[in-house]
């Protein structure tokens, strides 16, 4: 089935950034009602395909952009990207009106709920993308717009420094993944998903396979906040709550963990695979849910139980049961759900009350009852009790981890307490603030208007109607999202009513160790705290040291090859020329074997190669820079003259042209600066230039004769010879090739000998002391006097 609508959504939230500041600026926080309709058109759109993708088909469309490198700009949509467009969108859409009211008042309300939608539409096109570099752009760019995000708020120290460690360790992951990508393209030839899914075999097969793994494990790790770089999550609630909402729990995040889904039918089912996923996601499960009890603010509680469920679903994804994809399918979207609530629902105690610490929070219930029945409904699925789609989810994560080998056991244990530590902060953040005696705030809290809970509230909803109508849910959602994970069909059933066995005395088991955690939070919290402050040692450090270590390094580089020397320059030049023309042929062994030598020269070509020598023996022996450039100007007239002789008119025209312009202009500069009459080089450094000349030379010769020895290709010659009337309309193919063919590198020359014209007028108006320089190379005592600044009575220089 094909799609010419598609674009259209994906376009949609793009047209609606550019429009927020216009439309904000003239209806004030109302503006998100209608800024909102972009996401929920969208929405509509692809909410249109969930009858089609149910029965097994799949949404492609696009158009061909360089078809002889297979690029295009493509979409394939299955039951995982519909998924994660839903959400994208739908979500997307509460967002955008929680914005509204988050941010009423804000001078720059606009550009902030732009980049919103910006965001939204790159992450919109990731995860509907069949192209490979349509993936990588929109990967990419991802990073970006976070980065504008989580630093909005760019007055502070704390905001900068966390945007933009975001963009170092996910964009830098992005540039791992792309290299990934390309040894997947060499591997199967195929640059599409769609094409990808065929392929399995020949990519796991490949040799390359373990390294082409390597990278795209390095991609999707770094974006969804994998140990050890998880750290950059919990800094990035440095933005606004509603970014936090969005980007940090139901979308950014989630993009590692939808690349490992989408390539689990080509990649997985490997040892590989099978061990590197659970071990770092089951590491990055406890690591993030021991952190979480150890915080105050409910954001970084929230922040840090996010990177506990993205290596949850990680470890679901890699693992090799019959339950795991249907596991991961279904906590991906209960988490989505939930988390999404709550991170507003924090955001709207803040915006209220004045204050995320829980400990200084309670008896809000009675204040703000409709924020209240978010956030209990949303914490209740969040800790995996029915009759919330959460409990589905955690039944069918035990369903698949348990076992009788000792793999099953260990994995079953790291997930029993990464879910009991979530039962603690799901009612640690959904409970525990609107009960109890109420706190001495900074703000009175009451009730927020509409656009702060209509969208946790929506989500809360919506995880217990998905769960009270799991049918539906599983025919249109969850079952067509794990056939497309799995890589064959998949039909999920589970319900509320759970079946006696292991699966359901795990649950048992979970929710008595976290109601018991719970009761016991501060003292957990406490031991938490003096376990990680005596380690000393954490990612986050690691990456301030990692930085520093780049920036000290970055300058020693920098002063070494950039210290203002142009001698420095010239000769680092020339050594890589030398290395490239000589050293790579020698390695690849490619030098040229049959050499072959032209045997009519004539007498009077002899002379002019006779000349040339002489010219360059003229030009190492001169005694002073005026002679040696003169000298010089022999080379390129006796090249001028060869050419003219092999019936090259123009060329040897303009070598001439060339060859008097410079020794003139080169003449000019010499004499107005100061310069020594003589070399004044030690032999070391003759010795060192001398054969570093010699071997640049060498190398050129060897690179003409090897080109020169094959047979020649008259191919291009002839099409000149052919077109250049026609489609130029001029008779001199020269010229046609240099103003036509070449024009854009013609303008290039052309800049280049502007660019050297103003250096040499900048040299040659060089003052010293505010007086030109001296006019002849070796200054007599008038010139040496105008060189010398004169003094006023004041004592200061004229």
């Amino acid at each position: 089935m094909t799609s010419d609508m598609t674009w259209v959504a994906m376009l949609l939230p793009f047209a609606a950034a550019v429009l927020a500041p216009f439309i904000v600026s003239r209806l004030g926080a109302n503006g998100a009602w209608v800024l909102a309709l972009a996401p929920a058109l969208a929405f509509a759109h692809f909410a249109g395909f969930l009858p089609e993708i149910a029965s097994g088909e799949r949404v492609t469309g696009g158009y061909a952009w360089v078809p002889s490198l297979n690029l295009s700009f493509s979409w394939f949509i299955d039951g995982l990207s519909l998924t994660f467009a839903l959400l994208i969108t739908g979500i997307g859409t509460l967002i955008v009106l929680y914005a509204g009211g988050y941010m009423k008042g804000h001078p720059q309300q606009g550009r902030f709920i732009g980049f919103i939608l910006l965001f939204m539409g790159a992450m919109l096109g990731l995860v509907v993308s069949d192209s490979f570099l349509m993936l990588f752009v929109f990967w990419e760019l991802t990073s970006i717009t976070s980065f504008l995000l989580i630093g909005f708020d760019h007055t502070r120290e704390a905001s900068r420094r966390a945007a933009l460690q975001a963009l170092v360790v996910t964009g830098g992951g992005g540039l791992i993944l792309l290299a990934g990508m390309i040894f997947i393209w060499n591997i199967t030839g195929v640059s599409q998903l769609s094409l990808l899914l065929s392929t399995g075999d020949a990519l796991r097969d490949s040799p390359f396979y373990l390294a082409a793994l390597l990278l795209v494990l390095g991609g999707a790790f770094t974006k969804s906040a994998q140990f050890p770089f998880h750290f950059w999550l919990p800094n990035a609630m440095e933005a606004p709550t509603p970014v936090s909402a969005y980007l940090h729990s139901a979308t950014m995040v989630k993009a590692g963990v939808y690349l490992l889904m989408r390539l689990n039918p080509v990649m997985g089912e490997t040892p590989a695979w099978e061990i590197l996923l659970p071990f770092f996601g089951g590491i990055t499960l406890i690591v993030g849910a021991v952190l979480a009890v150890r915080q105050t603010d409910l954001k970084l509680m929230l922040a840090y139980t996010t990177v506990a469920s993205l290596g949850l679903l990680v470890m679901l994804t890699g693992f090799d049961t019959p339950y795991a994809v249907e596991a991961a399918v279904l906590y991906l979207v209960a988490h989505s759900l939930f988390k999404g609530a709550l991170f507003m629902v924090a955001g709207a105690i803040d915006h209220e009350a004045g204050t995320r610490d829980v400990t200084k929070l309670g008896g809000l219930g009675k204040l703000m009852p409709i924020t209240f029945a978010a956030a209990i409904l949303s914490g209740v699925s969040m800790a995996g009790l029915p009759p919330l789609f959460g409990f589905l989810a955690k039944e069918e994560i035990y369903y698949a981890l348990a076992g009788s080998d000792p793999r099953a056991i260990l994995f079953t244990a790291v997930a029993v307490i990464g879910n009991a530590l979530m039962f603690v902060i799901a009612f640690a953040v959904g409970l525990k603030p609107f009960i109890g005696k109420e706190g001495k705030t900074p703000k009175h809290a009451h009730e927020g208007p509409v656009l702060l809970w209509i969208g946790p509230l929506t989500l809360a909803l919506l995880s217990l109607g998905g769960a009270l109508f799991s049918g539906l849910t599983h025919r249109f959602i969850s079952s067509p999202m794990a056939s497309a994970v799995d890589g064959e069909a998949q039909t999920v059933t589970i319900g509320l009513i759970p079946s006696l066995g292991a699966a359901l005395a795990l649950s048992v088991l979970t929710v008595l160790i976290g109601l018991v955690l719970y009761l016991g939070l501060e003292r957990l919290r406490a031991a938490v705290d003096r376990l990680v402050t005596g380690l000393g040692v954490s990612p986050d450090r690691g990456f301030d040291h990692f930085i520093s270590g780049l920036v000290r390094f970055s300058t020693s580089v920098t002063r070494f090859v950039q210290n203002g020397r142009l001698e420095t320059y010239i000769t680092l030049s020339f050594v890589f020329i030398a290395v490239v023309l000589l050293v790579t042929p020698i390695v690849f062994d490619e030098l040229p074997r049959d050499m072959v030598l032209p045997r009519d020269v004539g007498l009077h070509e002899m002379a002019i190669l006779v000349i040339a020598v002489i010219g360059v023996i003229a030009v190492l022996t001169a005694k002073d820079r005026l002679t040696a450039i003169v000298c010089l100007g022999i080379q390129g007239f006796a090249v001028a003259v060869i050419f003219l002789l092999y019936g090259a008119p123009d060329l040897s025209f303009t070598q001439f042209m060339v060859e008097t312009l410079s020794v003139i202009i080169l003449a000019l500069v010499m004499t107005r600066l100061r310069l020594s009459l003589s070399d004044h080089r030690p032999m070391a450094a003759r010795l060192f230039d001398g054969s570093l000349a010699i071997a640049c030379g060498l190398g050129f010769g060897l690179m003409l004769v090897a080109s020169t020895s094959g047979p020649f290709d008259g191919s291009l010659s002839a099409f000149f010879g052919e077109h250049s009337k026609i489609i130029a309309h001029g008779a001199n193919v020269v010229n046609v090739i240099i103003v036509d063919y070449r024009g854009v590198d013609t303008l290039g020359e052309i800049a280049v000998v502007m660019i050297t014209g103003l250096s040499i007028l900048a040299l040659i108006r060089i003052r010293v002391g505010g007086a030109p320089a001296a006019p002849t190379m070796a200054p007599t005592n008038a010139s040496a006097a105008v060189a010398r600044p004169s003094k006023t009575k004041g004592g200061k220089r004229s």
